[in-house]
């Protein structure tokens, strides 16, 4: 295993582990996805609600906010999805949901993201929406590539 993947800080560690992973599942992500899918990793690796929150009732909640909230929840949304379908694909079953249940929801909250006017980032929430089944592959490979040990706390759920 890669050096890279078993020292350094949760970026690096981050970083490595989706370079394996992308290597593993033969895809190669832009510099802007591959950066975010690092900055929502180290974001929400200490989330422990993760398994257990009702992304429908979460979407739901950030489309009826405003102005920056509104972004902040639909960015949550569309992240915990993005975690949940890539790196906990049981909860879909625990959850008696369809698979696509999780990619629904975070290609709908990025999509929404993506077409708001003045939001600097809306052209890479569109970007994320137009590929989340994408980064899903590629955070799947993280689960099936890389022995348990190495693979920080939230990958172990």
């Amino acid at each position: 295993m890669p050096e890279a993947v078993r020292t350094g800080t949760p970026t690096q560690l981050w970083q490595g582990l989706l370079a394996q992973a992308q290597a593993q599942v033969r895809a190669r992500l832009p510099e802007s996805q591959e950066s975010y899918l690092v900055f929502t990793l180290v974001r929400h690796c200490r989330d422990g609600l993760l398994p257990g929150r009702t992304m429908a009732l979460e979407l739901l909640d950030g489309l009826s906010q405003a102005g920056v909230v509104r972004g902040e929840r639909l960015r949550d949304v569309g992240d915990r999805c993005l975690l949940l379908a890539g790196l906990f694909p049981g909860q879909a079953a625990r959850r008696q949901v369809d698979p696509g249940y999780f990619l629904a929801l975070g290609r709908s909250a990025y999509g929404e993201l993506g077409q708001v006017r003045g939001e600097p980032l809306a052209g890479l929430y569109a970007e994320l929406s137009n590929a989340f089944a994408g980064l899903v592959r590629v955070l799947a490979g993280i689960r099936g590539g890389v022995a348990v040990a190495s693979v920080p706390a939230i990958v172990r759920h």
